[in-house]
């Protein structure tokens, strides 16, 4: 008998070794998916935004498990007919995740968090029967992440989301997350913590998630304001409301390496290419203790030199040929020539700063940001080579070059205008309503088309220029000129 309870006693001491093993190595795991093609690393790339949940306490991620996330859409259905791709998401064949979105794992669960690529790739097609052709580097001018992190808060926390409903989404997936962390839903209590933990973060984003604020819309972000939330921890509520508006356009990001040195951002707080890449890391959710430096670094190698796409339509090259003469007089000194995509810079004032009482245009995404925040941002990554040393508070927004300008719009730094035709109008002659988010090109006026509602089961978003920060008033630079000089003028701007 006694050699029974010694031979069991022995097997279940064996079981807690094994079993306490398993849950150390899985909880030691930091393991991004990696990918060998700088192309796949762009996409699908971890950076290090999937901080995660705590199995203590919740803390960390914008974004749920990689589990929830995916049986989000399925568990609300009504809140998001379409799913992600409905959002303007990129999905391609054979990836269960849409382009701008990692997969790591960490302490033991599938995380999955944002990277480069949500905020800087986006589609394009010639007609609305045509295939989409997936552009990176240029701005997401589809996705409306306001509204996805509205769903992701929403169904979150949804009643309907519970263990027993993720587990049997978990069952059709056909890369499932780990048995560690099925366990953890189905006996440790993780759906709950993510619940706790989305409930934080909501409380804390609220005020700019409220309909007395102007929403985003379709390729647009408040840059700053979810920052100072989860960065800083700052109450959104008792900052003056001038500072909660300051939406802007998603940028492109191609052909960085003669823009270092130049004032970046919209407003030109930073002149440092790798700055500015960092602070977009942690608005995209890294901290400084998860953010993947390596990785991030990979990123920036490509796009140093990564050339925007040429305009592949017909031009007109005997009216670009007179546009040129005409850009070259009244707008080369800010804009710069159309061989900047070669790194060559012509205009004295490219990338330096025009005073907005010079330039007009709205200004509540330069009110958005303030000195205070700008001293703040000096604090981040203490007594480390990467701290902040070159954000300050301007007086303006910075000139920006034109390569590629054809895939940038709608245009000005809060996309108030649909097309470059339209932006050397007289501001009164310019669209006062329009959407935003259709991905056919408007090859007319160039820039895509704007007076669509909605089409291929996507609404898309009625931006009014009335609302605060949405002004497209101001750069009158070109407006005085002959209809026929505007013209010419759009058609060598395809040439950029």
């Amino acid at each position: 008998m006694k050699a029974i309870v010694r031979r069991s006693l022995g097997v279940l001491v064996a079981v807690l070794a094994v079993v306490t093993l398993w849950v150390v190595v899985s909880l030691s795991i930091d393991r991004p998916v990696t990918y060998d093609e700088i192309t796949d690393h762009f996409k699908y790339g971890s950076i290090g935004s999937e901080p995660g949940v705590s199995l203590l306490q919740p803390v960390g991620g914008v974004l749920p498990p990689y589990s929830v996330f995916s049986a989000l859409p399925s568990i609300c259905p009504e809140k998001l007919p379409g799913g992600y791709a409905s959002l303007g998401f990129v999905f391609e064949p054979g990836h269960d995740l849409p382009v701008g979105v990692s997969r790591r794992r960490r302490i033991g669960i599938d995380h999955v968090g944002l990277n480069c690529a949500v905020c800087h790739t986006s589609t394009v097609r010639d007609t609305p029967t045509a295939s989409p052709r997936v552009v990176l580097g240029m701005p997401a001018a589809e996705l409306d992440l306001q509204s996805f992190v509205q769903f992701v808060l929403d169904c979150t926390l949804d009643n309907r989301t519970t263990s027993e409903a993720v587990l049997g989404h978990v069952k059709q997936m056909r890369d499932p997350p780990s048995l560690f962390e099925r366990t953890l839903i189905r006996f440790g209590g993780l759906v709950d913590r993510v619940k706790v933990q989305t409930l934080a973060l909501r409380n804390r984003i609220a005020p700019i998630l409220e309909d007395s604020v102007p929403k985003w819309g379709r390729g647009r972000v408040d840059t700053f304001n979810p920052y100072k939330a989860i960065q800083f921890n700052w109450r959104l509520d008792r900052l003056p409301s001038g500072e909660i508006v300051g939406a802007s356009d998603f940028p492109s990001v191609w052909n960085q390496k003669p823009r270092e040195g130049m004032h970046l951002h919209w407003d030109g707080d930073n002149d440092s290419v790798d700055e500015r890449n960092l602070s977009a890391a942690l608005g995209a959710g890294v901290t400084p203790v998860t953010v993947d430096h390596a990785a991030l670094k990979r990123v920036r190698d490509w796009i140093w030199t990564l050339p925007p796409p040429k305009y592949p339509y017909p031009i007109d090259q005997t009216l670009a040929s007179r546009g040129a003469g005409v850009y070259q007089e009244h707008c080369l000194q800010c804009h710069g020539g159309s061989r900047f995509r070669e790194g060559v810079v012509e205009g004295r004032l490219v990338g330096q700063i025009d005073d907005i009482d010079r330039i007009g245009t709205d200004r509540h995404r330069l009110d958005s940001y303030t000195y205070v925040f700008a001293s703040n941002q000096y604090a981040l990554y203490p007594e480390s080579q990467y701290r902040f040393t070159h954000f300050r508070k301007t007086r303006g927004y910075a000139n920006q070059p034109l390569d590629g300008i054809w895939l940038r719009g709608p245009y000005l730094h809060n996309g108030s205008v649909p097309t470059l035709r339209a932006l050397l109008d007289a501001p009164e002659q310019r669209p006062k309503a329009f959407y935003r988010g259709y991905d056919v090109f408007d090859r007319s006026g160039v820039g895509f088309v704007w007076d669509v509602k909605e089409a291929d089961g996507r609404a898309f978003f009625a931006y009014n220029t009335a609302l605060p920060g949405n002004g497209n008033g101001g750069h009158l630079y070109g407006t005085n000129l002959p209809d026929a000089d505007k013209q010419a003028i759009v058609e060598y701007l395809k040439t950029f």
